[in-house]
C-alpha cells in the first residue's frame, strides 16, 4: 500500500526522546469520527483499538530508530474481517463507482442531541466478510484512505489532549529492520518517506473534520432514515442488512429553497447524488459474492 491523498495539510512536531508528536492547534475531533467498522456487527464488543489494528504505538525516534516499511511484505490481511470502512467525503468520486456509501451513527448522543453520523464503504454482506480482499490484497479498484494509512494513524496522547502522536501498528507484516524504507535517519529525524507520511496523516485528519462538518448539517436538516437491504445469494438463506442510514429522496425534495441552495454551493448536493447513485453497488457486492 502506498501513502497518497488528494489534499496536504500544513504541519509542525516536535521531536523528543520518548515519542514523536505533532501539537494541533485545535482540539482532536471527536472518537465517534472512528466508527464501528458496520452497525451489524456487534457493539457491545469492547474495542481497545480501531478498526484493523490490533496495537497502537506511538512513533517514537528510539524505539523505532532502526524500523523501515518494506511495501513487498505489505499485507492487508487485518482488514479481511471488516466489513465496511470508514470513508471521507473527499472519496465519494472514487468510491461510490465501487462501493455503497452508507451512513451509520456513532458513539452516544450528547445533552439530547443524537449521536454523530459517520459514512461508510460496504465491503461485505455479513460480520466478519470481506470482499475485496484475496490473499491480504486489496482487490478493489479504489482502496478507501483508512486503509491506506494502516498500520499508521494520528491518535490523542492523553484524554482530553489536543495533542496528536503519529501511532503505528507493530504488529503489521511489512516493517523490516533490513528492508524498504527508513522513517527516520541515523539521527533520529524524520526521513522524506516519513514526512510525506505525516502529510498524508494530517490530510486524513483534515479531510474527516470536514466529513463530520457535511454529516452534521444533513442530519440537522432531517435527511436520514433508516434502510434495509436483502439479498438472495444463490440456494441460500435471505441476507438483510439492517442498522444503516441513508439519505431519504422525499425529504430531500422537501427542503426549502434557499436551503437547497446552500446545499449546492457547498458542496452537498453532489455528495447526496454520490451517495444515492452508489447504493446500486449493493446489488453488485450480493453478486460478487454469489460467484465465490
Amino acid at each position: 500500500m502506498r501513502w497518497s491523498g488528494r489534499t496536504g495539510a500544513s504541519r509542525s512536531w516536535t521531536s523528543t526522546a520518548s515519542a514523536w508528536t505533532r501539537c494541533w492547534s485545535r482540539a482532536c475531533r471527536p472518537e465517534a469520527s472512528i466508527p464501528w467498522p458496520f452497525p451489524f456487527l456487534n457493539r457491545k464488543t469492547e474495542m481497545k483499538f480501531p478498526p484493523m489494528y490490533r496495537s497502537m504505538t506511538a512513533l517514537d525516534t528510539v524505539q523505532h530508530r532502526e524500523l523501515r516499511v518494506s511495501q513487498a511484505a505489505a499485507t492487508l490481511d487485518n482488514a479481511k474481517d471488516l466489513n465496511a470502512v470508514f470513508l471521507n467525503v473527499v472519496e465519494f468520486a472514487d468510491a461510490c463507482r465501487e462501493f455503497a456509501i452508507v451512513f451509520v451513527r456513532t458513539g452516544e448522543g450528547k445533552d439530547g442531541k443524537p449521536a454523530p453520523v459517520a459514512p461508510l464503504a460496504v465491503l461485505g454482506l455479513n460480520q466478519g466478510e470481506n470482499l475485496f480482499l484475496k490473499d491480504g490484497q486489496w482487490q478493489g479498484e479504489y482502496a478507501p484512505a483508512y486503509l491506506r494509512r494502516y498500520p499508521f494513524c494520528m491518535a490523542r496522547l492523553e484524554a482530553g489532549s489536543d495533542r496528536l502522536a503519529v501511532c503505528v501498528d507493530d504488529s503489521w507484516s511489512g516493517f523490516s529492520t533490513t528492508e524498504g524504507e527508513r522513517l527516520f535517519d541515523d539521527k533520529g529525524e524524520p526521513t522524506e518517506f516519513t514526512k510525506g507520511l505525516v502529510t498524508f496523516l494530517e490530510s486524513f485528519e483534515t479531510e474527516s473534520d470536514r466529513t463530520q462538518q457535511a454529516c452534521n448539517e444533513m442530519d440537522e436538516a432531517g435527511l436520514f432514515e433508516e434502510m434495509r437491504f436483502e439479498a438472495q445469494v444463490g440456494d441460500g438463506p435471505k441476507i438483510e442488512v439492517t442498522g444503516f442510514l441513508a439519505v431519504n429522496h422525499e425529504k430531500l425534495m422537501a427542503l426549502p429553497d434557499d436551503k437547497v441552495l446552500a446545499f449546492h454551493r457547498n458542496g452537498l448536493l453532489q455528495l447526496v447524488e454520490m451517495h444515492r447513485l452508489s447504493l446500486a453497488n449493493m446489488s453488485r457486492l450480493a453478486a460478487k459474492r454469489n460467484k465465490l
